[in-house]
């Protein structure tokens, strides 16, 4: 079987430096289509004289640019502009989006560009309210605090989400006055390489810059670069521990949003049609490939086997498919390399001695893409590697409990903590739990709610810092103390000799 291209791409996708289209100076690499295997486009990859050459354009673009003084309502018009860039071509930037990633095109127009077109409105919203502090405590003096843009931001973005995602972090340092060098992933820089264009027509030259290319080449020369003053990265964990090793030799701060191996514990006193709907949500939407999924379905006793024989006949339900189709629940997996992986908990499961409920296969009747079923396994304990690594894909693992004490060991019994679920309709059982909860974020009878005002991040190897409305502003901007006399001081006279 062989499914249409959403978009014929271009044939090579290189960076893009002070709106100019950079020479790159590193190897190709291909660029391929998850639902068919085939290669539909070529990246250039900017080695570290382009990398340099962006961070540079990025430092004028501030120490000499307008950007970083622009007036906080010049601004707004700014990041209005933005927003109305990418809803003015969502088609488009979804359908490339698709090309790379394998995600729906449904899901992509109606969720993903949405939200990426909102979060320029929502940090544009944000500066207009933003203040900054007085102190007038100690008699005779004034002092304030305002904020002021760092620096050169380097903006790393994940594979799973591109566009959704990295403009959280465009959207975010722009709006507080830095510039910005943006490294996409290799595996899926269409989107974003096209966005990128689309935003030098209404952003100042030099703000917003693009290299692409491989972490180990491309990343590695941005967050040691000195040019660089803060780092944001998503995507997975020991990358995370990379950067930041080499962001702490320049001192740079950084957010870094990592991976997860979520909770999602299910109580008997929870609207079982509801936390039944919720699971195979968390799990299976984009294609499984998030960090925030509820991978690990803990159930109490009572409602295992029932709870699991349901979820088992839902899964099996789940339509598997042409990215392009509306009716598609779950498209491919985002690459060959990563299918495999996820493919390999199976024997896992099996050889740590837990049971396949589902799944666990390659979809071979839909041709060389890269499709499996959505897998499920009850594991033989919170211990096997499919209860404790990040899979990253359509695989759920469930495991029982008896208490809500022995809920909350087992949910935090693992070295993430991004999210956690909890379902029930027993408002003691929701109140007693979620503050033992080990995780950044806690959702309550609802799958997947991202509110922007909140601070979003997690415990433990989950990251380091958090994204939100005040969480980007502190991060994004520096602190500056101002203090003034209200009366003349009286000062001590060195050197005058005795009056």
């Amino acid at each position: 079987m062989s499914f249409e291209l959403p978009i014929q791409p271009p044939a090579r996708v290189g960076g893009l430096i002070n709106g100019t289209a950079s020479s790159g100076g590193g190897i190709d690499i291909p660029v391929f289509y998850p639902a068919t295997g085939a290669q539909i486009s070529t990246l250039t990859e900017d080695d570290g004289a382009a990398v340099d050459h962006a961070v540079a354009a990025a430092r004028r673009a501030f120490d000499t640019g307008p950007w970083p003084t622009l007036s906080v309502a010049k601004r707004i018009e700014v990041l209005e502009a933005c927003r109305a860039t990418i809803l003015a071509n969502v088609d488009e930037l979804a359908r490339l989006e698709c090309a790379a990633t394998g995600l729906v095109l449904r899901e992509l127009r109606a969720r993903h560009m949405v939200r990426a077109a909102y979060n320029f409105r929502f940090f544009a919203e944000y500066i207009s309210q933003s203040a900054g502090q007085s102190y007038t405590q100690t008699e005779g003096y004034l002092t304030t605090v305002t904020r002021e843009p760092v620096g050169v931001a380097a903006l790393i973005a994940p594979w799973n989400a591109p566009v959704a995602l990295a403009t959280m972090k465009i959207a975010a340092a722009l709006a507080f006055g830095n510039t910005c060098v943006l490294k996409p992933s290799e595996q899926t820089p269409l989107a974003l390489a096209r966005l990128v264009a689309l935003l030098q027509e209404v952003l100042p030259e030099g703000v917003l810059n693009l290299v692409n290319g491989r972490g180990s080449v491309t990343g590695a020369a941005l967050v040691a670069h000195p040019g660089v003053d803060l780092i944001s990265f998503t995507g997975g964990t020991e990358t995370g521990r990379s950067i930041m090793s080499a962001a702490g030799r320049n001192l740079v701060p950084c957010t870094m949003e990592l991976g997860g191996k979520s909770a999602n514990i299910i109580f008997a006193s929870a609207d079982q049609e509801r936390a039944l709907d919720g699971a195979l949500q968390g799990i299976f939407s984009n294609n499984g490939q998030q960090c925030l999924a509820g991978s690990r379905i803990l159930l109490e006793r009572s409602i295992f086997d029932d709870f699991t024989e349901k979820f088992r006949a839902r899964a099996e339900q789940v339509r598997v498919g042409d990215p392009l189709d509306d009716a598609t629940e779950v498209g491919p997996l985002a690459s060959l390399a990563h299918m495999n992986r996820v493919l390999s908990f199976v024997d896992a499961a099996r050889g740590d001695g837990g049971r396949l409920l589902t799944g666990g296969a390659r979809r071979h009747d839909l041709g060389e893409g890269y499709f499996i079923a959505p897998t499920a396994v009850c594991a033989s304990s919170n211990a096997d590697r499919c209860a404790q690594d990040e899979i990253f894909g359509p695989f759920a693992t469930f495991l029982p409990f008896d208490t809500a004490d022995e809920a909350v060991a087992i949910a935090n019994d693992t070295a993430f903590g991004l999210v956690s679920y909890v379902w029930s309709d027993d408002l003691p059982t929701v109140m007693a739990t979620t503050p033992r909860l080990r995780s950044g974020v806690v959702w309550v009878n609802t799958p997947m709610m991202r509110e922007l005002r909140a601070p979003f991040g997690g415990y433990k190897t989950s990251g380091v810092g958090r994204e939100g409305g005040a969480a980007c502003e502190a991060f994004y901007t520096e602190e500056k103390t101002t203090t003034l006399p209200t009366t003349p001081p009286t000062l001590r006279r060195f050197g005058a000799g005795a009056d």
